[in-house]
């Protein structure tokens, strides 16, 4: 049987030179139908990188479980790296492409660095000011927009895997909180937890019955928005996820 073929990735040593450190921005879990949408900003050289690591990266949905979970140690230590996150509820109220926004403001904020930023997708956040550029399919184009989606991903990943442990029916740490077969038929059997995001049409055709007063039990005061359902604070975040 003949080899199989090592995966072709965008990303070349010989092309190091070619792509210039700056801050990359990307999201993981904005199309879950539960769970938090996480946010990763990673700047490093890619000129200074270890041999062998530019070459791997890439978007973190073409990478196996196992290979992103390798590389999300190698990333964090040669790179500065921050951390956001918005709550299910969050999302609910203010709606997923309001909540990633200001999560990638948080991130690049945290990072504290006057450097460059390229945000995966079409939009670049209000807050983020100076040379902040959008970039699609940036995790094939931009090499710290595929390590950030990598580090997003495998923290959201690690973060639904701890919320599967309190709601086992859902299979949490199989689909990440993603509309599997078995995600949906579990919310028919068992209904919707305080981490499902209400206001996702996806969910409205799951769940039966009064769908159009979701949106507003899910909007608490401003006191109560900022304590229920948050999976954990920015720094426990931070922690979590290994930036320095």
């Amino acid at each position: 049987m003949p080899a199989k073929a090592a995966p072709s990735r965008p990303f070349a040593r010989r092309k190091a030179s070619l792509f210039p450190p700056v801050i990359g921005c990307d999201e993981v879990g904005r199309g879950a139908l539960c769970g938090p949408v996480v946010v990763c900003a990673v700047w490093f050289e890619p000129e200074a990188l270890p041999k062998g690591l530019l070459a791997r990266l890439d978007d973190s949905k073409k990478i196996e479980r196992d290979e992103r979970e390798a590389l999300y140690p190698l990333i964090a230590r040669v790179s500065r790296l921050s951390f956001a996150a918005r709550s299910a509820r969050y999302i609910d109220v203010y709606n997923i492409r309001n909540a990633t926004l200001q999560a990638m403001t948080q991130a690049v904020g945290r990072l504290a660095l006057d450097a460059p930023v390229r945000i995966d997708g079409i939009d670049v956040p209000r807050g983020i000011h100076g040379d902040a550029l959008a970039v699609i399919k940036g995790d094939a184009k931009v090499p710290q927009i595929a390590a950030a989606s990598i580090m997003a991903k495998v923290l959201r990943d690690r973060l639904m895997a701890r919320l599967a442990q309190r709601h086992v029916h859902y299979r949490w740490e199989q689909n990440s909180g993603y509309g599997t077969k078995a995600h949906r038929d579990a919310i028919m059997t068992h209904g919707h937890t305080p981490h499902h995001r209400r206001s996702f049409g996806d969910l409205f055709s799951i769940l039966s019955g009064g769908a159009e007063c979701l949106v507003a039990e899910a909007a608490p005061d401003a006191q109560g928005l900022h304590r229920l359902e948050r999976v954990v604070d920015a720094d426990e975040l931070n922690a979590l996820g290994g930036a320095k």
